[in-house]
Order: structure tokens, then sequence, then C-alpha cells
């Protein structure tokens, strides 16, 4: 389960209307705050009451009387952008019904795939206006990630898309990511289909009992990839979690980079990125209680020396633990155990790797590699 966080000490950052109010009523000023996608139409009897030198509003929507007055002040104000299916300046992180909004008209019309299409239509144009609204995008999504996981033991789980729901590594994906939750840290996957979904159901599952988890397995079999359908393999994903609703937090960080690959919708906090290295490196370097490597292919072979690098060096201080599962995979079909263990060698971080046969050893050897 996540943690529930106080307010950081000297937080400046005003992101809902409870906490506008809350400031405003407190102190009487706005002065050196951040106020941010905060919908501040009906509060313009206070901002005209507030002094708010030295504020900063970053895409908040207010009447023209209360722009003119708080740029009087000295505020900086960026307004809203119009026409984007995202909003750049979000202060928290996306819930599957967010992004999936609209999905029973058709996954094409969903705010998670007008964005990739917007993605699409930029990416390659050189606009330094959309390369700025990425960057701002992504940067709010950090710090909004940040926010949550304060405090957390985040397990990274790192797997391929390929996974199909119904097979025996699916299931075991999801038992691995039941057995963390239930342990008490907060699982972090890639965000995407395959085993990823499959360890962000298992946390979901958490709460309940083992046979709902093989249930949700069973049902989720009917539409085993999001292709050809996106939109049937969501669906049902959204019928799982009608069904059993009060599952697990966890946290999925996808990137609309692989816009084909949809997010998974068992997450229940998604940082969706448009930059997949601010992505890739973000969710490495916050599994502070190490990584777990299920079989993949090229994306997980990054990944593994991606970890790997900042260990060898310290970079990140003490090395965390690594774990890869599937000694015939990482030893014979990519063979990347034998590299990582000869990096090791004569470093710190030669005790904090290991392999591993099957994926139920996985939560033990994080906890071996721990001590």
């Amino acid at each position: 389960m996540l943690p529930t966080l106080p307010p950081a000490s000297g937080d400046r950052e005003i992101e809902s209307l409870a906490e506008f109010d809350e400031v405003v009523a407190a102190r009487g000023s706005l002065g050196g705050h951040r106020v941010q996608a905060v919908d501040l139409t009906d509060r313009t009897k206070e901002l005209l009451g507030t002094d708010t030198s030295g504020a900063v509003f970053l895409g908040c929507a207010m009447r023209d009387e209360a722009v003119a007055k708080v740029r009087a002040d000295g505020a900086l104000v960026f307004p809203p952008v119009p026409h984007l299916p995202f909003d750049p300046y979000r202060g928290r992180l996306y819930t599957p019904a967010e992004l999936f909004a609209s999905l029973d008209q058709g996954y094409e019309g969903t705010p998670d795939a007008l964005a990739y299409d917007w993605f699409q239509r930029t990416k390659a144009d050189g606009d330094i206006y959309a390369s700025m609204l990425r960057a701002v995008h992504d940067d709010s999504i950090s710090d909004a990630l940040d926010e949550l996981l304060r405090g957390a033991r985040v397990v990274g789980i790192m797997g391929g898309h390929a996974t199909a729901r119904g097979t025996e590594a699916y299931g075991g994906a999801a038992r691995l990511g039941r057995e963390l939750s239930r342990s008490g840290f907060t699982v972090a996957t890639g965000g995407g289909p395959g085993a990823m979904e499959a360890a962000n159901l298992g946390a979901y599952a958490a709460p309940y009992e083992d046979a709902m988890l093989d249930k949700a397995c069973e049902l989720l079999a009917a539409a085993p990839s999001f292709s050809p359908s996106v939109t049937a393999w969501a669906e049902l994903a959204f019928q799982v979690r009608e069904r059993w609703p009060e599952g697990n937090h966890s946290v999925g960080i996808p990137t609309w980079f692989y816009g084909h690959e949809p997010p998974n919708a068992f997450a229940s906090h998604i940082a969706k990125y448009f930059a997949n290295a601010t992505r890739e490196d973000g969710l490495l370097a916050r599994s502070n209680a190490g990584v777990v490597f299920l079989p993949g292919a090229a994306g997980t072979v990054q990944e593994i020396f991606d970890n790997a690098t900042p260990n060898y060096y310290g970079s990140r201080g003490e090395p965390t633990p690594m774990v890869l599962v599937d000694r015939e995979h990482w030893t014979e079909r990519l063979p990347a155990w034998p590299l990582l263990r000869a990096l090791a060698r004569e470093r710190p971080m030669a005790a904090r790797i290991a392999l591993v046969d099957r994926i139920e050893e996985a939560p033990e050897a994080l906890k071996r590699l721990s001590d």
C-alpha cells in the first residue's frame, strides 16, 4: 500500500482547490506559491482579495479580471493550452479511468490514444513549442511521481510486453506482484501489457483471497493480447476491476513513445511520459528496494544494464538488488547473466545480484540481497 503522505515541509505547490482554499485562509497570501493546473474560475473573489506577488500560476483557468489582477501583483501566469489532449501542467499522475475515458466508444477516441496521435504529428516537425509542451508535461509527471513515492519501498518488475494473458508466465508475474505487494512493497512496472500488466494485476489482487487472482486471470484470457483490439483487451480489465473494486495500489510508468502498446488498467497510478529515456531511467532510479527482471527481449536486456551501470559505479549510492528470473533464458537464449556477473566481480554490487530458476524464488532472493 502506498503511504499517506503529510505535506512536505515548506511545500509551495498547490495542486487542488482544497489546498488553494487552505493556503488563502491560513496565510492570506499566495506569495511564493506555485498553483498547478487548478481551475480557479470560481475563486475570482479570493484572487482579487489575496496578495499574489511572487506566485506562479501554471495552466490555471481564471476569469479575465483575476488574470489582470494577479499579473498586476507581479505573478507569473502560464495560461492553459487550448486544443491539447493532455494537460502539460498537471499536478497528479494519471488514473486508468482518465486515460481510458470513452473506451465504450472505442479506444481510438480515448485521451490515451489522442495524446499518442498528437505526439506522432508533432515529434518530428522540429517545432520548439511542441517540444516545450512535452518537456513541461514530463517534468510535471516526474514531480508528481516523486511526491507519490516519497517514503515508499519500491520494487521494479521488468518483463516483456508479449507475455500473453492465460499463460503460465503471465500467472507467475501476477503472483509475484501479489507477493511483493502483500509484503509491503510498492510494485512498479513499465505500465504496459504482458508481464507488466500481470505484475500490476497481482498487486491489485493483494487484498483478496488467492482464488480471486486465479479467476481474474481466467477472465482476462478471453483477450490474450491487446492485438488486434485494444478496446476488447482493455474492457476485460475494467470488468475485472468492477467485479473486485478494492484493489491495492501499484505504479505503472509507460510511454507514448511506444504508442502501439497501451497502458494497463491495473496500475492505480500511471506516470505516462513522452520521452522514453526519461521514463526508463526514472523507473529504475525509483526502484529503491530492487528490481526483478523477468524473461524478455531487447527492452529488458537494456533495462538490466541501465540498472547495472549506476550499481557498478555507485552513482546512486549503495547498489540495489537485481534478481534475474529463468536461468535458461538469461544464460542461454540471451546470456545477460554471465556479463552481469563479470561486471560485478570485485565490486560491491556482486553481493546484490542473483539468478533464480523460478519466479516463486524472486521474493526470497530480494530479501536475501537486501540483508
